[in-house]
């Protein structure tokens, strides 16, 4: 009797521990086909199908969010709320096909199918993805058991543990779907000016037939917008070409930040250069402002404009990136920059009447002018707010880039220097929305293209885009015809005999040429861009 008592308990604990290893055994055939399934969507769960006239890649990605996210580079993002799970749909253009481009450009009657096509195309590029989704998660799911096991049973759990994951999966984001959710679109980049393009969300989901022909519209702008590559004058950037970004006159409009952050990822920056006016009053609040530095990627040259105070410098030169110049150099992704801050700031009432004027601005340049000359190594690339300060480095370095006035123009300058004003990358702020035209005043920025053994300007893109509320993009290449040319500073004028006692009569003015130099903001464009691509 005491035998069989003892010979139960011992079996009692056995049977617990069968059970325990059973289970472990079944869960790790789990846990390997759902490793598996995972790093098979990871590798193979994408297509590159034709939706209307682009050529759009679609993947399967598990995050974790079950949303639909839209990238149109170098726009930005588009995010929808479109079901419930834990594997989203990314859907990335890759390219606009020319010939579909041109057929939406040239026939109107495109239009009226567009949507339609676009709708077909989708549910027919989604079913492809589901499908070759489905096979890669059970073929990794399935070869992950095989690798682990070494067993074609418990391979096989694996594939079906993965295979019933994505069917549950899909169910889930089937019974879930929510076609609303495009009336809550979250934007980023330079499409988070999409919904004053579209209109709001209620009219959207009310208006939905005329919210289409507004997609179609929207996709005739970005094709416009790709096909900029195919008009442009030819300019082959090299592996080791420098990539300077040139902004301007920021005026605390947030939205530039995103432009900013948009051009370099789309461009592949190597420099940010930034010739001021970043606030409007330079005052204490406005400081914090200078935050959305440290969110560019990249190095970010400032000078200080006639709009920000020594209190907005310290707040930039705070930033992890930020290098801020102030009559000093410093060399930054293989070039040498100079920069002086302007001296003026006119938000202040008690100088604004004792400011310095242009010839003043001037003669101050022409003195910065023999530090740069003195630089080592030789300064490639000068900055300054105003261009009536920057005419001052004529001679002394064959760049020179400026801003102030918000309207984009160039000048080859007798001594071979180029002289390049930028318009205003933040639209002018608020006051873009009271422009004497009656239009916003648009966003402009400039890629700069160096070679990176002569670092001598070669070509650069300027870009414009519309202001509040406009739906527009262009960018217009331009060639350097002699990157290579001489710098000659200008000669010392020789004072003039003085004249004779019988000769009572006044001395002649000097040459009008400096005068003409410094009244820079109302010089005109020396050239005409070389090639252009516009989207309306």
């Amino acid at each position: 009797m005491i035998e069989i008592i003892r010979g139960a308990r011992d079996r009692v604990p056995r049977r617990w521990w069968v059970r325990a290893r059973v289970g472990a055994k079944i869960l790790t055939i789990v846990l390997v086909g759902l490793v598996g399934g995972w790093l098979g969507l990871l590798l193979g769960s994408t297509t590159t199908t034709p939706i209307g006239p682009a050529d759009v890649n679609l993947s399967l990605n598990v995050n974790g969010q079950g949303d639909t996210v839209l990238h149109v580079p170098p726009l930005g993002t588009l995010s929808l709320d479109t079901h419930t799970g834990p594997i989203s749909l990314d859907v990335t253009i890759d390219e606009i096909n020319p010939e579909a481009a041109q057929s939406l450009l040239n026939e109107p009657s495109y239009f009226t199918t567009l949507a339609d096509r676009i709708a077909d195309d989708a549910v027919a590029g989604i079913v492809q993805l589901l499908a070759r989704g489905f096979a890669v998660a059970t073929l990794g799911a399935g070869l992950a058991g095989l690798i682990v096991f070494r067993d074609w049973r418990r391979a096989g759990i694996a594939a079906g543990t993965a295979l019933g994951t994505l069917i549950a999966t899909g169910g889930l984001a089937a019974a879930t779907f929510n076609p609303a959710s495009i009336s809550e679109p979250r934007f980023s980049g330079l499409l988070a000016g999409a919904p004053s393009l579209i209109g709001s969300a209620e009219d959207i989901v009310d208006r939905f037939d005329h919210y289409s022909q507004q997609l179609a519209r929207l996709v005739g702008n970005v094709s416009q917008l790709y096909q900029v590559a195919a008009d442009l004058p030819v300019y082959q950037a090299e592996e080791d070409t420098i990539r300077v970004l040139h902004v301007s006159d920021i005026h605390l409009n947030p939205a530039a930040w995103d432009v900013i952050a948009s051009l370099v990822e789309q461009f592949q920056i190597d420099v940010v250069v930034d010739s001021g006016d970043l606030t409007d009053h330079g005052s204490e609040p406005e400081d914090q402002f200078a935050d959305g530095i440290s969110d560019i990627p990249v190095p970010y040259i400032w000078v200080r404009g006639n709009h920000d105070s020594a209190n907005t410098q310290e707040a930039v030169a705070e930033q992890d990136n930020a290098i801020v110049l102030d009559d000093d150099t410093a060399e930054v992704a293989g070039l040498t920059f100079y920069g002086a801050g302007d001296p003026r700031f006119t938000p202040d009432q008690q100088t604004r009447n004792s400011l310095p004027d242009n010839a003043e601005l001037l003669a101050l340049g022409r003195q910065q002018a023999v530090r740069i000359a003195a630089a080592d190594p030789p300064v490639d690339v000068a900055i300054a707010h105003d261009p009536a300060q920057g005419v001052g480095y004529s001679g002394h370095v064959p760049l020179v880039l400026a801003g102030h006035g918000h309207n984009r123009w160039t000048e080859m300058l007798p001594t071979g220097t180029f002289l390049f004003v930028q318009g205003s990358t933040g639209g002018a702020g608020l006051r873009g929305l009271d422009s004497e035209t009656g239009d916003p005043t648009p966003y402009q920025a400039s890629v700069l293209y160096f070679d990176a053994e002569t670092r001598r300007l070669q070509a650069w893109d300027d870009i414009t885009l519309g202001g509040y509320g406009l739906n527009s993009a262009q960018i217009e290449r331009h060639l350097e015809t002699d990157p290579d040319r001489a710098i000659t500073p200008e000669p010392v004028p020789t004072p003039s005999p003085s004249p004779s006692p019988s000769a009572s009569e006044p001395s002649p003015s000097p040459s009008g040429s400096a005068a003409a130099e410094a009244d820079t903001e109302n010089t005109d464009p020396a050239d005409e861009p070389a090639g252009a691509a516009t989207g309306e």
